[in-house]
């Protein structure tokens, strides 16, 4: 038995161990694995407004899949789950209004897809859509928004964009719009408030940054915090949240899967 336990001991003795540089070669491959991921395949994003709710509560922070509906490319071959945007997905979209804005929206239809509102409900190719998620505020009603596109756009009922506008037309087909190539058309959740594709047009396939996977921190935010950005106004927030970053921390979203 003594015998044994010295050999063993011998064994242990004989195994090569971790040198310094061997350490800091390990770490620095850990590290350029995480950049990549940071850099090319995941990107955080914060809600700013309402208009997904109760999906994504404005102060959610999501990690975004960049690579999912990007091109697929030989070098990674199967190791990223590629695929086209299917209709329901959530995406995050570089807003063909304003430069510069992302914006996140459910695909309601894809090419060749054919879309109207009556009395708030979505029909798809002719089909009423039965959508869970969706919140609609009571007594809320707007006459183009619920009833898209039999009512014509104007400035009364929110559309302040006269480009899309003008466009609407050569996009119906009877009574729906019909989803154009390499375009999606998207809408929010809180389907009320939701400023989407009814009122600015087409999500176009270059404009779409990735799918929001899941959340993983989450805070309470006032509703016009993104547009506070003055240097002061951002300090003022960033000491809000270190004071209360444990009781205002929306704890149960943590790691919620998007969807």
């Amino acid at each position: 038995m003594a015998k044994k336990e010295k050999i063993k001991e011998k064994i242990e003795d004989e195994k090569p161990r971790e040198t310094t540089v061997e350490f800091l070669a390990s770490m620095a491959g850990v590290l350029v694995t995480g950049l990549f991921i940071i850099t090319f395949i995941l990107q955080a994003f914060e809600i700013p407004s309402s208009s997904m709710e109760n999906t994504l509560l404005i102060g959610d922070h999501v990690f975004v899949n960049r690579e999912q509906f990007a091109p697929a490319t030989h070098w990674l071959g199967r190791l990223l789950p590629y695929r086209d945007i299917r209709r329901g997905d959530i995406v995050v979209f570089l807003s063909p209004e304003e430069q510069g804005l992302f914006v996140v929206k459910r695909i309601m239809g894809i090419p060749g897809d054919r879309i109207h509102l009556r009395d708030g409900v979505v029909y798809r190719n002719g089909e009423k859509l039965d959508e869970p998620y969706v919140r609609h505020i009571p007594g809320a009603y707007n006459p183009y928004s619920d009833n898209f596109p039999a009512v014509p756009p104007s400035e009364m009922y929110g559309v302040r964009n006269e480009k899309w506008e003008a466009a609407l037309p050569s996009h119906l087909h009877g009574e729906d719009v019909v989803v154009p190539p390499n375009s999606y058309f998207g809408m929010g959740d809180n389907r009320d408030v939701s400023y989407d594709s009814r009122y600015w047009g087409f999500i176009p396939k270059q404009n779409v940054i990735g799918r929001p996977m899941f959340i993983y921190w989450s805070f309470i935010t006032p509703e016009n915090q993104y547009q506070m950005r003055s240097w002061g106004d951002r300090m003022s927030f960033i000491a809000h949240i270190i004071i209360h970053f444990f009781d205002e921390t929306r704890w149960s979203r943590t790691l919620r899967i998007v969807r």
